[in-house]
This record gives C-alpha cells, structure tokens and sequence, in this order.
C-alpha cells in the first residue's frame, strides 16, 4: 500500500495497517509538502539593521537582522537567536484608519501556484500536504503585531472582523488552487493558540471571532477533497471540541502530554488522528532512553484505533539540544510497535 493510501486511511480511521511516519533523519517518510513560487525580494532575505536605515531609522543600531514580508511586516531577528525566526517589530497596519487603504498580498496569486506541482511529482506516491501561511489569527497578529492585535480583540472587534475577511478570502482561494492541482491531499497551517497552561483568549472571543473563519477553511477544503492538518503550540484544550466541529481532521501537536495525554486522547479518538513526535517539551530533552520509549509507546497504545496516528520527528531539534541519538530511540520504538516496519518490504 503506497504512503499516500496508508496516511488517507490513518485519518479516516479505515485500518491502514500501520501508523503514519515523517521522519527527517532519511529512515520513512510518508508526506511531502508543496513548494510553491514564492515571490523573491532582497528586503525579503535578514539584512544588517543598516539596509533599512532609511525607512527604520530607529533600529539603526539593532543588535540583530532585520526583514520585511510581503505583508510588509518588520521583523528582527537577534544575533544569537540559532532558530532563524524571530519576531514582528513593526506590524504593517500601523493605524486602523488605514484599514481600508491596506491590500493583503497576493497570496492566491495563480503564478505561485504554476508548475507547483512539480515539486512533489517524484513523490507522488506520498500523501500531499499544501501549507498556507497560517489560518487568520497568525496572519493578522503579525499585521498588527502581537501585543497590540490582542488589544484590538476587546477594542476593535469590528475592525478585526473586517481584517479577517479579507484575510480568509485569500485563504480559501488558496485551497481552491490546491484542489485545482489534483495532486494535494490536504491543507496545512500553523497558528500557535496556546501557552503553558492556557489559550492566548478566552474561548468565548475564540469562539466568536475565530470559529466562523476555521469553519469556512474547513469547508472550502472538504469541499475540495482536501483533509485539514493544523498545528499548534501550548495548552488548546478548551477549544478542541470546536476544531473538531470546524473540520480540524489532524491536530500536529508537538507537546502532546502538555494538556494531559490522556485525555487529549479520549477527546480526538476516532475524530481526529494525531500528528506528533514524542514530546519534545517533557520527555525528548531529557535523554532518559527508556522514558522516550515509554513514551512512543504510550502515543501508539492512546491514538493508533485503526488509525489515529503519525509519528514525526521535530523540525529543530538542535535549538532544543536534542541529540540525534535520542530521537532515534523514539524512531525506532515507533517502527517496532507502528503495525509494521515500511522499511522492510
């Protein structure tokens, strides 16, 4: 049974014979992701803070890069952050008086979706995924920036709900374009909801404000054939029966024991399959070889019921200081108990 078969049949829970994989250390991987045309700036690559004296004179002696997005956000990244990410200085809507004048970019632009299709032909045995620059909420919290964005919930309701129009009409074209291709088999977004022990808002505003745009990317990619994969950092218990509800079928957590293992699992069992490596927040970093054990396997024993379940491996293991070695437990505990082993055909 080719990977794309087995991942259709994991999330559909109709008796894969195995769990998922995505491991990036070159063992198995059942998924692959779409590369579209991105546009390409020079603003768009970390520059020294002097390439944007002019414009930003205020980070002229910034300890760190900076860049811009085609949102045309201001980031800064600090000098000895390893992760490559960093964080919005400066949102893009610096007025709600300029809601009006402001265009989101084109991000269901056809030309970035030309000959896309290419990127994943030699792996068309693979089960697709099409990612999208996170769902509404990761998108306009950069527009504005985080702190203040989380301000305008409670006091630019109405704006705020004028921006995520704007915001979930490129998205939902965007699936469109993925389901026009024919080769996607799901839609993939980030958008971090939680911290340590609790939502960024309460899950009454979630509800109110953020359910309705989930609800409509959800639909639009049922309504193409597509499976919905969301990943999220934190503590989302408190809206998870409202993913479900939306259409959520995969949840990529990867601190699946932060909310309580066990009932995370209860919860999604049989409606949504989990997509996760061993907990890289409690177990991977302690290189206790058999909690890392114990914990593959107590992953494979609470979600795989005919499906339910893909193991992966952690994007960044080095800014964590996991070592390779450790992961590899985790690997190897997961193809001995995963239903069988699809290195050995």
């Amino acid at each position: 049974m080719i990977s794309k078969t087995v991942i259709k049949k994991v999330i559909e829970f109709d008796n894969p014979g195995r769990i998922g994989y995505d491991f990036l250390d070159g063992s198995f991987r059942d998924i692959k992701y779409v590369e579209l045309n991105m546009p390409k700036k020079e603003e768009y690559n970390w520059q020294k803070p002097e390439y944007f004296a002019d414009i930003y004179p205020k980070y002229k002696n910034f300890d760190g890069f900076l860049h811009l997005d085609e949102y045309n956000n201001l980031w800064g990244r600090m000098t000895h952050d390893t992760t490559g990410g960093g964080e919005v200085l400066e949102g893009a809507l610096k007025s709600w008086n300029d809601l009006d004048s402001y265009r989101v970019p084109q991000i269901d632009d056809e030309k970035r979706f030309e000959k896309a299709h290419l990127s994943v032909e030699p792996y068309k045995e693979r089960f697709i995924l099409g990612p999208l620059p996170g769902c509404t909420f990761a998108i306009m919290r950069n527009i504005r920036k985080m702190e203040i964005f989380l301000e305008d919930l409670i006091l630019e309701e109405e704006n705020v709900l004028k921006l995520q129009d704007m915001v979930i009409s490129k998205l939902v074209n965007m699936v469109d374009m993925y389901g026009s291709m024919k080769c996607v088999d799901a839609i993939f977004f980030c958008e971090d909801w939680g911290t340590q022990d609790r939502l960024l808002v309460s899950p009454a505003m979630w509800r109110k404000i953020f359910k309705p745009a989930y609800v409509r990317l959800c639909n639009s990619a049922h309504k193409n054939n597509l499976k919905v994969i969301m990943h999220s950092c934190g503590y989302i218990y408190e809206i998870l029966d409202d993913l479900l509800d939306a259409g959520v079928d995969v949840f990529q957590l990867d601190q699946p024991t932060l909310m309580g293992i066990e009932r995370l699992a209860e919860k999604i069992n049989g409606k949504a399959t989990l997509f996760s490596p061993v907990d890289i927040q409690a177990i991977l970093p302690t290189g206790n070889k058999e909690l890392i054990e114990n914990g593959a396997t107590q992953m494979v024993s609470l979600f795989y019921k005919n499906g339910g379940l893909i193991a992966k491996d952690y994007g960044d293991y080095n800014t964590l200081h996991i070592k390779n070695e450790w992961a590899g437990w985790a690997r190897e505990r997961f193809f001995e108990i995963g239903g069988h082993d699809p290195r050995k055909k």
